[in-house]
């Protein structure tokens, strides 16, 4: 099955005034200098998709400096069905988005209906940063295939937020109620527990294909993993918050449950961060992004749109060839690239067969 991008429309979104594209079913490519808008369009791309900017998630932000909204306006074709998805925010307005004509009650319903994946030079942030960026990477893979484990996720967090404002409740007032704690922390349990399990059976999934990637990638011996850090793997969850309250009530916010696992990468055995040279660590995001491509491209059963932001400029040729090799072989579906070289992405795209199109910014 497959789907793609027919046309966007971008009105006063981030440094864009007014801009229509009509794309090429196959290679879509935006040639410019920096600060022309090249990742903005891709983020508008991914906007759509996910009701929310890649690179900046608060939406308000995303509207042009002294302009009142922004306007995403685009058509899929998806399973020979025409979606036809459009995405507003005026200041001081709710975000609205609407699937042909129809506004979602639930932003969250939205999730999964368009499949995509990104790949740009902030994906090192999985490396070098904290856990929740990891988390949040685990959770857009399976939440985009699985609408149950995402709404369980959004639940939970409310709960914790609501459980956090509690903690700080007890200690301003210098009081506590262990039964009023007990309904939260029977709401985590209820909600956090399939949350754990199925980040566990993804892993056992999804770290097969990512090594298979790295090998292909890396063509060398080193072994690599990916490990699940969860305190839920020894204790209960409801031994784990019984041990911590004492620590949660000193510091008023939860300090244990799925809110707090971690993803570990290695090498060798090593620490990824530490220990991986940069190319190393260069492949290793590169197969974490094509085994999420295969993870749900085989769970919802059609090619999720791709994003390269950028990747030209900051992957060596080896690599690049190798994303161009997938491309000629119709690993993916429909591409979206940026790029500052016309000439670079010229001679990327001699390789393949492919129809493609060439949109200049500049």
């Amino acid at each position: 099955m497959f789907m793609k991008l027919k046309s966007l429309s971008l009105t006063q979104y981030k440094n864009i005034t007014s801009k229509n594209f009509e794309f090429d079913t196959r290679i879509n490519c935006f040639i410019g200098n920096n600060g022309v808008g090249k990742s903005n369009i891709l983020d508008a791309i991914y906007h759509l998709c996910f009701a929310k900017g890649y690179f900046n998630p608060t939406a308000v932000q995303n509207i042009q400096f002294n302009k009142d909204y922004f306007v995403l306006d685009a058509v899929f074709e998806k399973n020979e069905r025409t979606e036809k998805i459009l995405c507003s925010l005026k200041r001081g307005h709710k975000k609205t988005l609407k699937r042909n004509g129809k506004v979602y009650e639930k932003i969250s319903d939205h999730i999964g209906l368009l499949p995509l994946v990104i790949i740009s030079p902030s994906d090192r942030n999985l490396i070098n940063e904290g856990s929740s960026i990891r988390r949040k990477f685990m959770d857009g893979v399976i939440g985009q295939t699985d609408p149950v484990y995402l709404n369980n996720l959004l639940d939970y967090t409310k709960i914790v937020s609501q459980r956090n404002a509690l903690l700080k409740y007890f200690a301003v007032n210098q009081t506590f109620d262990s039964e009023t704690l007990e309904i939260y922390d029977q709401q985590m349990i209820a909600l956090g527990t399939p949350i754990h399990e199925k980040r566990k059976t993804f892993l056992e999934t999804f770290t097969s294909i990512f090594e298979q990637h790295y090998q292909s990638i890396s063509k060398s011996q080193e072994e690599v993993t990916l490990s699940y850090e969860s305190t839920l793997l020894k204790k209960s969850f409801d031994e784990l918050l019984k041990s911590q309250l004492a620590k949660d009530r000193m510091l008023q916010f939860s300090s244990t449950g799925i809110h707090k696992e971690d993803l570990f990468f290695s090498i060798s055995g090593e620490s990824i961060k530490k220990f991986g040279s940069q190319g190393q660590q260069k492949s290793f995001l590169i197969a974490l992004k094509l085994a999420q491509f295969d993870f749900i491209k085989k769970q919802a059963g059609v090619a999720p749109i791709v994003l390269l932001d950028d990747v030209f400029d900051k992957l060596d040729q080896q690599r690049v060839s190798l994303i161009m090799q997938l491309i000629e072989n119709k690993h993916f579906g429909q591409l979206f690239l940026s790029d500052t070289h016309e000439e670079r992405t010229l001679q990327a795209l001699e390789t393949t067969q492919s129809s493609y199109k060439i949109f200049n910014l500049s």
